[in-house]
C-alpha cells in the first residue's frame, strides 16, 4: 500500500471527528478495489472542512455540483489522480476538468483572452467548462491534463462544491462520480451504488439541479463546442457574438491540432522515438522501467522506474513526468519495458502507444 493511501486510511478517525455516525453509511455494493475502503457518507452541511482534509491527504471525495455529482481528487497530486482513474474503472487518460473556487483561482492555472474572459464572467459559476492554454508552471498534474498544453477549467455553482473548493484552496479534478459507462449520478445514492468501497467520502447534497454534464467550449483561435451540456449553445453564442464552430471531421488525425480530451492518436509526443515492450536495450537508449527486474544493457543506460514494486497506480502517477524527464536527456530513443494490461495498466499502455505513434 502506498504511503499516501496508508496515511489517508490511518487518519480516517481524525478526519471524521465530530461527524454523526448515524448520518454516515459504510460498506457498499459496488465491486471494491484491493484497498477495500469503507466509504463514508456525510450531509453537505458542515462537510467542507472534512472533505478538504480528505482531499489534502490524497483521498477521493464525491460531491454535488449543479450538473452531476463529481468525483474529486487534488488536481496537483498525480497519485490521487491515478487513484481516481482506478476508482472509476476507466482505463483512459482523457484530460479531466479542474474545478476552482473563483476566477482568480482559474487564472492561476490558465490563460484567458478577451473571448474566454467574457464567457467566464457571463456564466461562472455555472455549467460551463472552458478549455484554455495552461500558464507556465501550471500546478495541475500532467496526468490530469493528459500531457496536453491546455487545461479544462470550471467554477461550479453548487454551494456545497464551492464551499469544498474554498476550504481546500487548490484545483480539484472531478469527473462524474460513477463507474465508467454507467449513467451519470444525480444523487448521493447513485454515487454510493457505483463507488462504495472504492472512494473515501461522499458528500450528500441531495438531487442536483441540472442533471447533465457541463457544456465544454474550446477557446482556441476559433471557439469550438466540444461537448453540449447544461448551458445552451445559443446562450454562449449570444455572449461571444459569433457562432461556435463544429469539431473538424479530421480532428482525430495524428497530425491535427489537439482540440479536446482523447481526440488524437498521439497526445503526448516526446522528441525521442518511443519503443515499447522491450526485453533488451539498444545503444544510447534511455529506459522507462517497470517492476523489480530490469533488461540487459540497463546498467549503461539512463533509467527511470515507473514503480519498482510493480504498483500500477504509482506507475500511472509517474508516467508523464518520467517521460518528460527522460526526453529532456535527449536520448535517441526511450525504450519501455512491458506493463501488464490489467487495471490501470490498460490506460498506461494506451498512453504509451499514443506516445509511440510515428510522427513526420
Amino acid at each position: 500500500m502506498g504511503a499516501g493511501i496508508a496515511s489517508a486510511l490511518a487518519n480516517r478517525k481524525k478526519l471524521y471527528k465530530g461527524v454523526n455516525p448515524s448520518k454516515c453509511v459504510t460498506g457498499g455494493a459496488a465491486p471494491a478495489m484491493k484497498l477495500g475502503l469503507k466509504t463514508v457518507m456525510i450531509p453537505a452541511d458542515g462537510a467542507a472542512e472534512p472533505a478538504a482534509r480528505c482531499l489534502a491527504d490524497g483521498g477521493l471525495v464525491a460531491f454535488p455540483t449543479e450538473t452531476v455529482y463529481g468525483l474529486g481528487a487534488d488536481a496537483t497530486n498525480a497519485r490521487a489522480v491515478a487513484r481516481l482513474y482506478e476508482a472509476k474503472g476507466r482505463p483512459s487518460f482523457n484530460p479531466l476538468i479542474a474545478h476552482v473556487s473563483d476566477l482568480h483561482a482559474a487564472r492561476q492555472i490558465a490563460h484567458f483572452d478577451d473571448k474566454s474572459l467574457r464567457l467566464a464572467e457571463a456564466f461562472w459559476p455555472g455549467p460551463l467548462t472552458l478549455v484554455l492554454p495552461k500558464i507556465a508552471g501550471c500546478p495541475v498534474s500532467d496526468l490530469a491534463t493528459a500531457g496536453l498544453e491546455t487545461v479544462a477549467v470550471r467554477i461550479p455553482a453548487h454551494p456545497a462544491a464551492r464551499a469544498i473548493l474554498h476550504a481546500f484552496g487548490k484545483p480539484v479534478v472531478a469527473p462524474s462520480a460513477n463507474i465508467s459507462g454507467h449513467v451519470s449520478p444525480t444523487t448521493a445514492d447513485h454515487v454510493f451504488g457505483d463507488l462504495a468501497g472504492r472512494i473515501d467520502l461522499i458528500v450528500d447534497g441531495g438531487p442536483v439541479a441540472v442533471g447533465v454534464e457541463s457544456t465544454i467550449v474550446g477557446c482556441f483561435n476559433t471557439s469550438l463546442l466540444l461537448r453540449p451540456g447544461g448551458l445552451p449553445r445559443e446562450d454562449i453564442e449570444r455572449v461571444l457574438g459569433e457562432k461556435l464552430a463544429r469539431i473538424p471531421e479530421d480532428a482525430g488525425a495524428a497530425d491535427a491540432q489537439p482540440l479536446a480530451p482523447g481526440m488524437l492518436a498521439s497526445h503526448y509526443a516526446p522528441r525521442a522515438r518511443v519503443r515499447l515492450n522491450v526485453d533488451t536495450l539498444e545503444a544510447g537508449e534511455a529506459l522507462l522501467a517497470f517492476g523489480p527486474d530490469t533488461v540487459p544493457g540497463s546498467e549503461r543506460a539512463i533509467v527511470m522506474n515507473l514503480s519498482e514494486a510493480g504498483d500500477l497506480v504509482e506507475a500511472a502517477a509517474n508516467l508523464f513526468g518520467y517521460l518528460r524527464d527522460l526526453d529532456a536527456k535527449a536520448p535517441p530513443a526511450i525504450a519501455v519495458m512491458a506493463i501488464p494490461y490489467e487495471g490501470l495498466g490498460e490506460a498506461i499502455n494506451d498512453r504509451l502507444q499514443r506516445a509511440a505513434v510515428p510522427r513526420s
